[in-house]
C-alpha cells in the first residue's frame, strides 16, 4: 500500500517523548499520509511525526519446534497490517524464526516468507546443529499483535531486556526497520565513529553505519568499519547483554532516552543475535564465540613500531631507523607505505628511490626488528615503467575485478595509482590470484607482514569514472544518514557485481573480505610463521585474522581523547590490537602533545608512530636525542616492554576465552556507577590501570579502584609522567627490557606481586616461542600457560606455586632458555628475617644482598618445570591488642608495657616479646613438654587478676591426625571441664605415621602446628601476648587462612567469619539471637582452611566465660576468665573428616528415633487442649504431613515442672492418647527450675529435691542456704496482672525457684524419677523438651539479687564482651559464686561451670526418657556445650519473624552441625513477631529440610501453623513436606551414618567441593548428606531470585529448588500424613548416574525407635 488511505485514521500512543520512534527518518513533511502521528514539539530532536498502532505485522500461525528438554525454537508467519507505505514495496508476508542456540545466545530471524533476499556469507555465522546444554538465561516472549518480541533475562522477578513493542516492524524490499527498548541507558559499541564518549549519549544520536574511507575527526559520520553491534550493562550486578544485527547494508541506528534503539537498514534480512552474560566481559566471550575468537599476535608486533607516508626513499627510512636505535628507544618494526612502490602500484617498488629494499628487510632483521609493507586493494591500469604491469595482467586473465552490472566488464575507478580496477575477493579466482601475487612480491622483497588499506572499498570517483546507472540501488527510497547522502560516494556503484552479490548489499564486506584473502595468502606465503595482518576496514570476524588502526586522525587534543573510546570499543567488537596513530597523522605534532601521546601510546596494544605526508617528521628521536619526547618515550616503551610478558599473555586469554585486552574500568568495576562514563582512563587486563594526560595540563583526575574500594584523586603530572597503578591481588609477568624483543626474550623474566588486602594475589604467563602458528589447535611449538599463586602470612610462607600447563611437547624446552630473577611483592609491611627458595628437593638461603626491603624484591633463579615456595621469615607485625577491655589511652596503654599508635588498630598493642620464655623442653616420641616463665621485663597486667609466672606445656601426639597442647599452673591445681572425651588409648609415638610437626618458639613461647606434605602452619601462637593469670588468660595464634568457621552459640551474619576486628562473647544465656549477642550453649570449635584446601579444627576445651577476637592479618585471640588452656586439634584434611575426628573425641550424636524426623507444631500460647485438638483435626483435614505435638509451660499448673493445669487443659491426657493411638507422638516441655512456694506435700518434686539435697546452694563457709532465683511458676493462689511492667510482676507473681545441680547423681536420680511419675501417673509422653537450662533467671544472681561471696567472680577484672556486661556475669542467672558438685565429690564454683549446666541437664533427662519409655525417643535442648549432641537435639532459640532469620537458620544448623549437634533447625516462621504470609511460606519451604522441622511461635501472637493460613498455604506446605517425607528413609540414614561415622546430616557446600574456593563462601545453599542440594527462596519477591554460585533459578512462591547430585542414589518412601503410615511403605531409590554411569548410595533401616534393637545397613 502507498499513498495516504483515507479510511486510516492513525490511533495514536500516549507515550513519553523519549518513546517516539521516528515515522520519517528522511525528514519528509507528509506524516499523516504515513499513517503515523504528528506532535510538534519546541524540541527539534525529538520525532515530530511518530509512528501509531495502525504500523505493523501480526502473527497468523505459530510453531513451536521442540529443541531440547531446556528450550523450544519458534517459527511463525507475520501479516503486513493494513496501514500507508513508508518507502514502497513492502513484503506483505514474512518468516519469523527464532533458535535457542546456547544458554546464552539468542538468534531471531525475520525474512521475506516466499523468496530469497541476501543474507550476509559469514564464516561462523549460521544455525547451530547443536542444542544448549543447560537452562536457558533469558526467555523469548511472542507478541501476537500488533508482531513484537520480548526478551526476559530468566531471573527472579525476571528482567526484560529488549522489547520491540517500543515500535513497528517496518519491512520492505528496501527499508527494514526495528525498535527495541533497554534495560538500561548503559550502551556501548556500534560503529566505527568517532564517539567521543565510550558510553553512548541517549539523547537522540543516530548514527549510521558502512564503511569509508573518511576522517575520524569527531563527527556522526560513519567510517572504515561496520559494526551494528552493542553491549547493554543492566545494572549494578554486572548483568550484561549484547545485541547484533547481521546485516552488511547501509543502515543507521538511532539511539534515544526511553532507552531504546531503532535499526534501520536498506537491505537483507533482520538476522538478530541476543547475548546474555553475567558481567560485560562474559558478553565479549559470547560475542566471540560467535563471530570468531581474536588473533594472537606475534610476540614481537607488539613492540614499538614507526611509519609515515612518505619517506621519500629508503635512505630516509634508514635515517629514522638508524636515529631511534641511536636513541635507545625500544623498537622493534618499521614500516614503508605507498611510496615505497612504483607509481603507487601494489606488487612493485620504486627501483630508483628504494632500490635497496628487497634487503632492507635483511638490514631489519641484523638488529632484532621487522619490516612490513602496505598494499591497497585497487590495482592500476597502467603499465609499469619498464615493461608489461604482470600483476594487473595476471588479474586480467583470473578474471578478478569486480565488474559492471552485466557481470563482464571490469569496473573502472580511480585512487592513488590512477584509473585503477578493484579485486573481487569474494571470488575464488582472485583469491588465488591474491595469494601468488603476496607469495610473488614477497620473494622480490621480503617482508614480515601486511597493511592492508583503502579497503572500505576507497575510490576519488564517485561509484566508477563512467558514473554510475539511475536505479534503486544507486539511488534508494531511504539513504542512511551517511557520509555525503549519497550511497556511492567515494566508493563503487552499487550495482557493481562481486561473487557474493551486489555492491549495494556487500559493499561493507569488502574489508572483511580482502582479510579472509590476505590470511590465506599469509599462511602461504611465511608457512609456520606466525605472522600478521592488519586492516583499515573490518567487519564483526575481522578480528579472528587481523588487528585494525582508527584511521587517519589528526595532531590534536581531541584526537589523543577519542582514541580511547574507539580501542575499548574495538575490544567489545573482537579486535583486541588496536591502536590509533600515535601524535597523529595529519598536521605538525607540537612536542608537549606528541610527548603525552608516546606516552598514552606505549599502553596501545597496537603502539605505532604515524604521519602523513607533508608533515614535519614525528619519530621520536626526530625532536632530539636529549629532547622530553625522547626521553619520556625511552622510559615508558622500556615499561612497556617490561609488561610485554603479562600483554602477551592478555592475547593468549583473548585468543582462547575472549577476554578484552584493553578494559574500561566498567568492565572490572561494575557495580560501582561513577565507572560506567569512564572513558580517559583504561586498565590492561584487570590488574593494570593507565591513566594519561590528555590535555595540556599536568594534573588529572583519577579514579582508583580495587575490590573493596574506590578513591577519586587528583594527580599531580608533571610532562614526564603519567600514571600507572597495579590493582591488589595481580601478579604482573615481567622481563628485563631491550631495544627490541628479540632481545627481550633472552632475558630473564620477574614477577610483581600486588597483594590485596588478604594478602593473597594471582597470574598468569602465556609463554611459546611467540611466532608459531597453531596455538588454539594445540600445536604451536614449545608453548605453556603457567599460572601463579601468592599468599603471604605475615610471620613467614609467601607462596609461589607455578603451576605448568603444557599444550604440547611433554619435554619442554624454551626457546630462549627461560629464566625467572625478580620478585617484587608490593603490600607486605615487615621487612624479611629470612629468605629461602626450595624446589622441594633443595632449600637455598638468600643472602642479605639478594634481598631489598622497601619493595621486596628478592633476586633468584628457577629451573622452568618445577614447583617453587619462596619463603620468609618477616619481623613479626601481627599486633595484639594490648587494651581488649577498652578504655584505653596512651598512660594505660605504657603503664602495661605496651606500644601506643593511636592511628594504628589495635591502638595499644603488645611488645614483640611480651609473654613466656621457655625455660626447658623435654621432647619424647609421645610429645613434648615445655616449662615457660613470665618474661618480667614486662609489668602485669592486671592487679586484681594475679599472674602465674610459671607454667607447664604438655603436647601429646594423640594419633596421627590429632594432638592436644595443654597449658596449666604445675604447683596449684586450677579447674578443669569435667566433660569426658574419648581419646586414644595410646600416644602415636611413630613420626612418619603423623601428618603434623610441632616446633616450639623460645621467645616469646609459642606453639606451631605444621602441616607435613604442605608445610603449613595451622596454628602459630608465637605472637607476643600471651597471658596467663588467675581471671585472665589470652592465647593469640595467626590462622593459616581468612576462611574460618565455628564458634557460638552467637548470631553469624554469615557462614565463614569476617576477620575484620570482630569479637563475640561466650557464655550461655537466656538471650535470643542478634548480632554479636552471646546466647544459649557455648562452643569454643572452630574449623579452619588452609591455601591448599585442607582443613583442621581446634577445640579449647574449657567452660569459663570468654570471647574470641578475630584480626585480619589473619589470627584469632582467645580471652577466658578461669580454668587453663586445653586444646585439641584434629588435622581432617577434609571438612567432612574433621568433623568426624572431633566427634570420635567428644562423642558421636544421638540416633533420633525415626518419628522424631518428621513435621512437629508447637506455640507457647495454647490457651486449653481444645485448641490443640482442633489444630491436630484441621491438620489431618488438610492432609499435612505431621508426626510431632508440643505442648509448652501453658499445660502446665502456674507454669510448674510435673504438674497439668486441671482447668484448660484437663482433657489433654485423653487427648495425647488418642493421638498417640492414631500414629502422632507429643512432647511436652520440661524447665529445670523447681517451684519453693508451695505447701509441703502439695509439690513432689520440690519436696523430694529437697530430701534429696539436688538444688544448688551457696558455700557452706557462706550460707547453708538455696541459692534462690525467679523463673516460670507463680506463687500460689495470684492472679497475675499482667498489664504491670516485667520487673513488677516477676516481683509481685513469680515464685521463688530452686535450681537442681545436675552434676550429682543424686539429682539424676530424683530428675528420672520425677520424669517417669509424670509419665506413669498424669500423661504419657514420646520426647522431652528442654528449656531454660542455661540457666535462666527472671532476677540478678539470686533473689534479692545479692550475691555472697567474691565479687570478682560476678564483676571479674576483664569482663568479656557479653550481652549486659555492665550488669555482671550473674544478668539473668545464678550467682558466680553459688557452689556445685561434681559427680567425683569436687566441688566448683558457678564461675567455672555456668556454661556446662544445660549439659550437665541433658544426660539424666535422655537417660529418663529411655528408662522410663523403654524407647529412643528424641531429647531437645536448649543450652549446649560439646558433647551436648551425644544426647540430644537442639532449636536455635527464640528468633524473630524476619525476612534475615532465614538465612541466619541455615548459618546457625551448619554451625551446629559441624559442632555436631545433628538434631537442629530454627522455629519456623520465628517465635517473636508477627509472621507474614510470603515469609512464612518460604520459611515453611526451607524448614521442610530442617533436621528439626518445627513450626514454633509465642503467647499472644496469631497463629502460624500451615493451616492458620489459608487452603493455599497449607497445599504448598503438604506439597514440600510431602517431599520432605519421601526423603526420610534418606535422612535418617545420614543420621546413622552421623551417629556411627560422626558425617554430617545437613551439610555446607564446602565440605563436598572444598578445591572449589567458590563454595567457601557459600551459606545460601545446604546439602543433605552429599547428595540433596537445598537453594531455598530467602529474600521477599514474587518470584524469588536464588542465586547460587554458579546458576539463577526461578523460584515460584510455590515451590523450593532441589537438586539431586549426579552419581548418588537417594532410598524413598511413599509419603503419608505420619511416619507410622509411610513407614508401611514399600521402599524406592532415586538414582542419579554421574557421566561413568555410575550411582553408589546407602540405607540404615531398623524398627526406627527400639533402643539397640535390630538394624540392617544395605549398601546399594
Amino acid at each position: 500500500m502507498s499513498g495516504s488511505d483515507p479510511d486510516i485514521v492513525p490511533e495514536c500512543p500516549n507515550i513519553p517523548e523519549g518513546e517516539r520512534v521516528d515515522c520519517f527518518p528522511d525528514g519528509s513533511q507528509k506524516c499523516l499520509e504515513r499513517g503515523c502521528c504528528w506532535s510538534p514539539l519546541s524540541e527539534t530532536n525529538v520525532p515530530w511525526c511518530f509512528f501509531s498502532k495502525n504500523h505493523g505485522y501480526s502473527v497468523v500461525s505459530e510453531n513451536l519446534m521442540e529443541n531440547v528438554c531446556f528450550a523450544a525454537d519458534i517459527e511463525a508467519k507475520l501479516t503486513r497490517m493494513d496501514a500507508p507505505s513508508l518507502f514502497g514495496a513492502d513484503i506483505k508476508e514474512l518468516t519469523f524464526s527464532a533458535e535457542m542456540q546456547t544458554e546464552n545466545r539468542l538468534r531471531f530471524k525475520i525474512t521475506d516468507a516466499n523468496q530469497a533476499r541476501f543474507e550476509v556469507p559469514h564464516e561462523h555465522v549460521q544455525s547451530l546443529s547443536d542444542t544448549p546444554r543447560g537452562p536457558l538465561k533469558y526467555r523469548l516472549e511472542l507478541i501476537q499483535k500488533p508482531f513484537g518480541l520480548k526478551v526476559w533475562r530468566t531471573t527472579s522477578p525476571e528482567k526484560l531486556l529488549f522489547d520491540t513493542t517500543v515500535g513497528p516492524l517496518v519491512f520492505a524490499d528496501q527499508y527494514l526497520q526495528l525498535s527495541a527498548k533497554l534495560s538500561s541507558h548503559n550502551i556501548y559499541g556500534l560503529g566505527e565513529h568517532v564517539h567521543q564518549t565510550f558510553r553512548h549519549d541517549t539523547n537522540w544520536r543516530t548514527w549510521p553505519i558502512f564503511t569509508r574511507a573518511a576522517f575520524p575527526n569527531g563527527g556522526t559520520h560513519n567510517l572504515y568499519g561496520h559494526y551494528p553491534y552493542f553491549t547493554c550493562l543492566e545494572d549494578a550486578s554486572g548483568q550484561s547483554f549484547g545485541v547484533f544485527l547481521m546485516n552488511s547494508n547501509a543502515m543507521e541506528v538511532t539511539v534515544q532516552p526511553a532507552p531504546a534503539v531503532t535499526f534501520r537498514t536498506i537491505g537483507g534480512v533482520l538476522d538478530f543475535y541476543i547475548l546474555v552474560g553475567e558481567t560485560p566481559e562474559t558478553v565479549v566471550d559470547e560475542f566471540t564465540k560467535l563471530i570468531g575468537r581474536p588473533f594472537i599476535p606475534p610476540y614481537w608486533s607488539l613492540g614499538f613500531q614507526l611509519s609515515r607516508w612518505d619517506y621519500g626513499s629508503l635512505e630516509e627510512v634508514k635515517k629514522v631507523v638508524e636515529r631511534n636505535r641511536q636513541a635507545g628507544l625500544p623498537y622493534d618494526v618499521q614500516y614503508t607505505d605507498i611510496d615505497y612502490m612504483e607509481n603507487k602500484k601494489i606488487f612493485t617498488y620504486d627501483m630508483e628511490k628504494f632500490a635497496e629494499l628487497p634487503q632492507f628487510a635483511d638490514y631489519m632483521h641484523d638488529k632484532g626488528q621487522k619490516y612490513i609493507v602496505i598494499l591497497d586493494p585497487a590495482v592500476s591500469t597502467g603499465q609499469r615503467i619498464n615493461g608489461p604491469y604482470e600483476a594487473l595482467e595476471r588479474g586480467h586473465a583470473a578474471k578478478a575485478w569486480v565488474t559492471e552490472p552485466d557481470g563482464v566488464t571490469s569496473l573502472l575507478g580511480e585512487v592513488w595509482p590512477g584509473e585503477t580496477v578493484f579485486p573481487d575477493y569474494t571470488n575464488q579466482a582472485c583469491i588465488d590470484w591474491w595469494v601468488d601475487e603476496i607469495s610473488r612480491f614477497h620473494k622480490e622483497v621480503k617482508h614480515d607482514a601486511l597493511w592492508i588499506d583503502m579497503n572500505e572499498v576507497a575510490n576519488f570517483v564517485k561509484g566508477g569514472i563512467n558514473g554510475c546507472t539511475d536505479n534503486k540501488l544507486n539511488y534508494p527510497p531511504f539513504t542512511p544518514s551517511i557520509l555525503d547522502d549519497l550511497m556511492y560516494s567515494k566508493t563503487l556503484c552499487m550495482d557493481a557485481k562481486h561473487k557474493w552479490g551486489n555492491h549495494y548489499d556487500v559493499h561493507s564486506l569488502y574489508g572483511y573480505s580482502m582479510v579472509l584473502a590476505t590470511d590465506k595468502a599469509s599462511k602461504a606465503t611465511f608457512g609456520t610463521s606466525r605472522s600478521m595482518i592488519f586492516t583499515r576496514s573490518s567487519f564483526p570476524g575481522v578480528g579472528k585474522y587481523s588487528g585494525h588502526w582508527l584511521g587517519d586522525n589528526g595532531a590534536n587534543w581531541n584526537d589523543i581523547k577519542w582514541a580511547i573510546p574507539g580501542m575499548l570499543e574495538f575490544n567489545l567488537f573482537g579486535i583486541p590490537y588496536i591502536g590509533a596513530d600515535i601524535c597523529g597523522f595529519f598536521d605538525d605534532s607540537t612536542e608537549e602533545l606528541c610527548t603525552r601521546w608516546m606516552q598514552v601510546g606505549a599502553f596501545y596494544p597496537f603502539s605505532r608512530n604515524h604521519n602523513a605526508q607533508g608533515y614535519a617528521d614525528q619519530d621520536p628521536a626526530a625532536y632530539g636525542f636529549d629532547s622530553l619526547v625522547v626521553n619520556t618515550s625511552r622510559h615508558y616503551l622500556n615499561i612497556r616492554y617490561t609488561l610485554l610478558p603479562y600483554l602477551y599473555t592478555l592475547f593468549y586469554k583473548a585468543h582462547v576465552n575472549g577476554e578484552t585486552v584493553v578494559r574500561p574500568v566498567m568492565h572490572e568495576f561494575y557495580s560501582d556507577s561513577e565507572t560506567r562514563a569512564v572513558h580517559k582512563q583504561f586498565m590492561w587486563g584487570a590488574h593494570l590501570l593507565i591513566t594519561p594526560v590528555l590535555d595540556p595540563v599536568t594534573h588529572v583526575d583519577d579514579l582508583l579502584w580495587d575490590k573493596y574500594r574506590k578513591a577519586t584523586i587528583n594527580m599531580y603530572l608533571p610532562e614526564d609522567k603519567i600514571g600507572l597503578h597495579m590493582r591488589g591481588g595481580g601478579i604482573l609477568p615481567v622481563q628485563r627490557p631491550d631495544v627490541t624483543t628479540t632481545y627481550s626474550r633472552r632475558h630473564p623474566m620477574g614477577l610483581i606481586v600486588a597483594l590485596n588486602d588478604n594478602k593473597a594475589a594471582s597470574g598468569e604467563l602465556f609463554w611459546d616461542d611467540g611466532d608459531s602458528r597453531g596455538i588454539s589447535e594445540g600445536l604451536a611449538n614449545n608453548s605453556k600457560l603457567f599460572f601463579f599463586y601468592s599468599s603471604l602470612s605475615e610471620t613467614k610462607n609467601l607462596n609461589f606455586y607455578l603451576n605448568v600447563f603444557k599444550f604440547a611437547h611433554s619435554g619442554y624446552q624454551d626457546p630462549n632458555n627461560l629464566k625467572f630473577e625478580n620478585i617484587t611483592v608490593l603490600g607486605v609491611t615487615a621487612a624479611p628475617a629470612l629468605v629461602t627458595v626450595s624446589d622441594g628437593n633443595t632449600v637455598i638461603s638468600l643472602s642479605d644482598s639478594q634481598i631489598q626491603y622497601d619493595i621486596y624484591k628478592q633476586v633468584i633463579i628457577l629451573e622452568l618445570g618445577k614447583d617453587y615456595t619462596v619463603n620468609w621469615e618477616a619481623k613479626i607485625s601481627a599486633n595484639i591488642d594490648c587494651y581488649p577491655e577498652g578504655g584505653e589511652n596512651q598512660a594505660k596503654c605504657e603503664a602495661r608495657g605496651c606500644i601506643w599508635e593511636p592511628l594504628s588498630v589495635p591502638r595499644c598493642y603488645y611488645a614483640e616479646n611480651h609473654g613466656y620464655i621457655t625455660s626447658n623442653k623435654v621432647e619424647t616420641p609421645s610429645g613434648i613438654t615445655v616449662d615457660i616463665d613470665r618474661n618480667t621485663e614486662f609489668p602485669s597486667q592486671r592487679s586484681r587478676s594475679r599472674d602465674i609466672s610459671k607454667l607447664r606445656v604438655d603436647i601429646t601426639y594423640l594419633s596421627g591426625r590429632s594432638l592436644r597442647w595443654k597449658i596449666f599452673d604445675p604447683e596449684n591445681a586450677r579447674y578443669e571441664v569435667p566433660v569426658p572425651l574419648h581419646l586414644p588409648a595410646t600416644p602415636e609415638t611413630v613420626e612418619e605415621n603423623r601428618d603434623y610437626r610441632v616446633q616450639i618458639n623460645d621467645k616469646p613461647f609459642g606453639i606451631q602446628v605444621i602441616r607435613k606434605g604442605t608445610e603449613e602452619v595451622i596454628w602459630d601462637s608465637a605472637v607476643p601476648g600471651f597471658t596467663f593469670s588467675d581471671q585472665f588468660l589470652q592465647i593469640s595464634t595467626r590462622l593459616p587462612s581468612e576462611y574460618v568457621y565455628g564458634f557460638g552459640e552467637t548470631e553469624h551474619p554469615t557462614y565463614k567469619h569476617s576477620l575484620n576486628f570482630h569479637k563475640y562473647g561466650l557464655f550461655a544465656k537466656d538471650q535470643p539471637p542478634g548480632y554479636k549477642l552471646n546466647s544459649y550453649g557455648v562452643h569454643p570449635f572452630y574449623m579452619g582452611l588452609e591455601k591448599s584446601k585442607n582443613a583442621h579444627g581446634v577445640l579449647l576445651l574449657n567452660s569459663n566465660a570468654m570471647d574470641v577476637t578475630f584480626q585480619p592479618t589473619p589470627a584469632l585471640t582467645y580471652h577466658t576468665i578461669g580454668g587453663i588452656l586445653d586444646f585439641y586439634m584434629v588435622m581432617g584434611p577434609t571438612p567432612e573428616e574433621v568433623v568426624q575426628q572431633y566427634t570420635e573425641m567428644i562423642g558421636r550424636p544421638v540416633l533420633p528415633a525415626y518419628w522424631s524426623l518428621g513435621f512437629q507444631l508447637c506455640r507457647y500460647g495454647y490457651s486449653n487442649d481444645t485448641e490443640i485438638a482442633d489444630l491436630y483435626r484441621d491438620m489431618k483435614a488438610a492432609q499435612i504431613p505431621y508426626d510431632v505435638q508440643y505442648a509448652d509451660i501453658d499445660y502446665m499448673e502456674r507454669q510448674m515442672d510435673f504438674t497439668l493445669d486441671q482447668v484448660n487443659f484437663k482433657g489433654l491426657p485423653a487427648l495425647v492418647d488418642q493421638m498417640r493411638a492414631e500414629g502422632m507422638r507429643f512432647i511436652f516441655i520440661l524447665d529445670p527450675a523447681i517451684a519453693g512456694n508451695e505447701t509441703k506435700g502439695s509439690y513432689p518434686a520440690f519436696d523430694t529435691g529437697i530430701e534429696k539435697n539436688v538444688f544448688i546452694k551457696w558455700p557452706p563457709e557462706l550460707s547453708n542456704d538455696i541459692v534462690w532465683g525467679k523463673v516460670w511458676p507463680d506463687y500460689p493462689n495470684i492472679t497475675v496482672d499482667n498489664s504491670l511492667d516485667w520487673d513488677t510482676q516477676v516481683e509481685l507473681f513469680r515464685a521463688f525457684a530452686a535450681f537442681p545441680d545436675f552434676f550429682k547423681t543424686s539429682t539424676a536420680e530424683w530428675w528420672g524419677e520425677q520424669i517417669k511419675d509424670f509419665y506413669n501417673n498424669i500423661m504419657k509422653f514420646d520426647g522431652l523438651w528442654i528449656d531454660m537450662n542455661e540457666p535462666a533467671s527472671f532476677v540478678h544472681g539470686t533473689a534479692g539479687e545479692n550475691c555472697l561471696g567474691n565479687k570478682d567472680l560476678e564483676d571479674p577484672p576483664y569482663m568479656p564482651p557479653l550481652e549486659s556486661m555492665h550488669r555482671g556475669l550473674k544478668h539473668k542467672t545464678l550467682c558466680m559464686n553459688s557452689e556445685q558438685i561434681l559427680a567425683d565429690g569436687t566441688r566448683v564454683k558457678h564461675y567455672d561451670v555456668h556454661n556446662l549446666y544445660g549439659w550437665a541437664h541433658t544426660k539424666p533427662t535422655y537417660d529418663a526418657l529411655l528408662s522410663t519409655t523403654g524407647k529412643r525417643g528424641v531429647i531437645v535442648t536448649r543450652s549446649t556445650y560439646p558433647s551436648s549432641g551425644r544426647w540430644a537435639g537442639h532449636w536455635l532459640g527464640d528468633n524473630y519473624s524476619a525476612w534475615d532469620q532465614l538465612l541466619k537458620s541455615i548459618i546457625g544448623m551448619c554451625l551446629f552441625i559441624s559442632g555436631k549437634i545433628s538434631i537442629t533447625g530454627a522455629d519456623i516462621c520465628g517465635f517473636f513477631n508477627v509472621a507474614e504470609y510470603e515469609m512464612c511460606l518460604r520459611w515453611m519451604q526451607l524448614g521442610a529440610f530442617y533436621p528439626f522441622s518445627r513450626n514454633h511461635n509465642t503467647i499472644n501472637m496469631p497463629r502460624q501453623d500451615p493451616v492458620a493460613w489459608g487452603p493455599e498455604f497449607a497445599a504448598a506446605s503438604r506439597d514440600v513436606l510431602n517431599i520432605r517425607y519421601t526423603l526420610l528413609p534418606y535422612l535418617y540414614t545420614l543420621m546413622y551414618e552421623a551417629h556411627a561415622h560422626g558425617n554430617t546430616v545437613v551439610r555446607p557446600m564446602l565440605h563436598e567441593f572444598v578445591t572449589d574456593e567458590k563454595t567457601w563462601g557459600i551459606d545460601k545453599q545446604f546439602l543433605w548428606g552429599p547428595a540433596l542440594l537445598i537453594t531455598p527462596a530467602l529474600d521477599p519477591g514474587k518470584a524469588i531470585r536464588t542465586a547460587g554460585e554458579f546458576v539463577d533459578m526461578d523460584a515460584p512462591l510455590e515451590k523450593i529448588n532441589l537438586h539431586v547430585r549426579a552419581g548418588h542414589i537417594l532410598p524413598w518412601q511413599k509419603p503419608e500424613n505420619s511416619t507410622h503410615y509411610s513407614r508401611q511403605n514399600t521402599l524406592g531409590l532415586i538414582i542419579a548416574l554421574n557421566d561413568g554411569g555410575v550411582a553408589k548410595g546407602s540405607l540404615f533401616w531398623d524398627d526406627g525407635e527400639g533402643i539397640g534393637e535390630f538394624c540392617v545397613v544395605v549398601c546399594l
